[in-house]
């Protein structure tokens, strides 16, 4: 095991994107996966800085359990490398689960025993002895928040406070890379957000890199970076804001009172802009969205029924990119010019 730090002191800085990292806290290179005639994984190449709070967004299906899966060395890899802390998980698998630290999507506390007592086997499991084990277990109970709960059995907690004992198992052994698969499914909005607030704690008072699966767009958003992933494929990473600045101003989607490819056809003839149709709505990226409103509203005042205008979101992100919505797999269409 390793040596402890003293409390309060900093594994190592926590990630900063003005500089940069030498060594990978995770690196993945060429790493395709197949169940049987299925393609989970597609030649996927990602590096993950020391220190980042790194998300793996995509929908069901989209390869980002599997990937989970083969950094956690919970199955084998089928071709390209990975390695974790350095440690190629293919032929040093032990090397790199001893910097790992895992919370499985589904709960994995015995409900039957204490707090303190999940905790003092998990330490127990990692081989740490009296007087150490108490100590690291005292530690996390309070850094976690659930120290006035250590002796309350698991199955009496609410949902929030078992996936609190979730993480505080698999910070336990003070891992340098934390992996968390869909972290706050089924918790309650306020649930949600503690979750996250212990996970920054983690990561600023440890330096631990984190990271997570996720289909919550929102909750992606609490990342460092993200990698968006599709049917098995990268499509896009990079920090959040970024992602959606790419984009450029606004986003309006407007619906039809008709054909909404047709309107999309004459907007795009109108105005000499780029137009899409998703779920039937028609979709616009343009600059100053506020002031294209009454000019679409006063060139097709009876073709249109309403506009709605934001900010571009990661959902917005997602539909540039792979041709579809998040969750509704409908290709974008663009409207055919009339021959002339």
């Amino acid at each position: 095991m390793r040596d402890e730090l003293p409390a309060g002191k900093p594994r190592r800085a926590c990630f900063r994107r003005d500089v940069k990292i030498s060594a990978a806290a995770i690196s993945i290179k060429n790493v395709t996966y197949d169940y049987g005639t299925r393609r989970a994984l597609d030649a996927l190449d990602l590096d993950v800085a020391p220190g980042e709070v790194f998300a793996l967004l995509g929908p069901n299906g989209s390869g980002k359990t599997t990937l989970f899966r083969l950094i956690a060395t919970l199955i084998p890899l089928q071709q390209g490398t990975i390695s974790v802390c350095q440690a190629n998980v293919r032929h040093q698998a032990a090397m790199a689960r001893a910097n790992i630290g895992v919370v499985f999507q589904s709960p994995s506390i015995d409900l039957k025993l204490t707090v303190r007592e999940n905790l003092l086997c998990q330490a127990s499991l990692y081989g740490l002895r009296e007087p150490d084990r108490s100590r690291r277990v005292r530690e996390t109970l309070e850094q976690l928040g659930i120290a006035d709960r250590s002796q309350d059995r698991a199955e009496l907690l609410s949902g929030g406070l078992r996936r609190r004992l979730d993480l505080a198992r698999g910070i336990l052994s003070r891992p340098q890379v934390l992996l968390l698969d869909e972290p706050t499914t089924a918790l309650d909005p306020a649930a949600r957000s503690d979750m996250w607030k212990y996970l920054r704690s983690v990561r600023e008072q440890t330096g631990t890199t984190v990271v997570f699966t996720t289909h919550l767009l929102e909750e992606a958003d609490h990342a460092d970076r993200i990698a968006i992933m599709d049917e098995g494929k990268l499509v896009v990473c990079d920090v959040p804001d970024t992602l959606k600045l790419a984009i450029g101003g606004d986003v309006l989607s407007i619906r039809a009172t008709g054909d909404p490819l047709a309107l999309a056809r004459d907007i795009e003839a109108a105005f000499q802009h780029s137009i899409e149709v998703v779920d039937q709505n028609v979709r616009m990226e343009c600059q100053h969205g506020h002031e294209w409103v009454p000019r679409l509203v006063q060139a097709f005042p009876d073709r249109i029924q309403a506009i709605t205008m934001s900010k571009p979101t990661l959902e917005d992100v997602f539909v540039r990119h792979t041709g579809h919505r998040f969750w509704v797999e409908t290709p974008i269409q663009t409207p055919k010019r009339r021959a002339h």
